[in-house]
């Protein structure tokens, strides 16, 4: 809570929670069985989303009342704690279907479509200090770089989140409701991916730029994979959704790079654990 670099990664331990306890009703169902990989992934989603929601309250919180920040200390890593509620939405909207019909099913996407507005909003203003602060300081620490990534983060899985709602939501909601929640995720989505390339291209020639003099290996090389992992995601929905081929190809060509990234990252990591070095402090880490 006193560290001001440390306390964002609060929001990873409900991400975790989340992601596998989606991965548990998309994949654990030939192993576990229906009823038990539905029970899990319930369990999962629910302490997920409520320690989720305690990160993105109390780490702004502490931020607002404990620390002190300098102006050149915001970087993209303050989006941690914020983007635990929209993954929750994502993961929600899987388990919509096997929430009991009516009240309780109607409640549940109500619930995911206010996570999904609450993680949005608050990465917006972060992502606005984010632009702010790359003008005023320029690319800071290169040990930092790599969580330019993250900004793809909230990104990549508010498309994802507000299309799997959108499939979803006739169960929940009547007509036209239903219809224009369904309408909204790729009314939405399609601009936000966008920005998402936009931002994409951005990130990636930063960090080639800082690569030709110096990247140095560290556990910030990992927002190379997870946030480009929902821009997969995202990019699927709206190819799903618009069955445009352009956004078939742009899947593709991001899960290509996802792979990539995921083994660069795995061995570099695999090899600093080995050798002890990985867990060293990075020289300007909490600059």
């Amino acid at each position: 809570m006193t560290d001001p670099f440390l306390v964002q990664y609060f929001g990873a331990p409900p991400m975790a929670l989340l992601t596998v306890g989606a991965g548990t009703l998309l994949a654990g169902r030939q192993v576990l069985g229906d009823r038990t990989a539905v029970a899990v992934a319930w369990a999962l989603w629910s302490a997920g989303a409520v320690t989720g929601l305690a990160a993105a309250v109390l780490v702004p919180l502490w931020m607002f009342t404990r620390h002190r920040s300098a102006p050149d200390s915001v970087f993209a890593s303050w989006l941690m704690p914020l983007v635990p509620p929209m993954v929750a939405a994502a993961g929600g909207a899987l388990l919509v279907p096997h929430a009991a019909a009516g009240q309780a099913r109607t409640s549940v996407l109500i619930a995911c479509y206010a996570m999904f507005g609450a993680g949005l909003l608050a990465s917006t203003v972060v992502i606005t200090l984010v632009w702010w602060r790359l003008t005023q300081h320029n690319q800071g620490p290169a040990v930092l770089v790599p969580t330019l990534w993250i900004v793809l983060g909230p990104l990549g899985q508010s498309v994802t989140a507000a299309n799997l709602l959108g499939d979803v939501a006739p169960l929940a909601v009547p007509p036209p409701y239903s219809t224009g929640l369904a309408v909204f995720g790729l009314v939405y989505g399609i601009p936000v991916w966008g920005f998402a390339v936009f931002w994409a291209a951005i990130a990636a020639l930063i960090t080639l730029r800082t690569a030709r003099a110096k990247l140095p290996f560290s556990l910030t090389w990992w927002s190379f994979t997870f946030p480009l992992g929902v821009v997969v995601t995202g990019t699927s929905e709206l190819a799903e959704r618009s069955h445009a081929a352009v956004f078939a190809v742009a899947a593709v060509l991001f899960y290509t790079g996802l792979v990539c990234a995921w083994a660069v990252v795995g061995v570099r990591t695999l090899r600093g654990c080995v050798r002890g070095t990985l867990f060293a402090p990075a020289v300007g880490e909490r600059s």
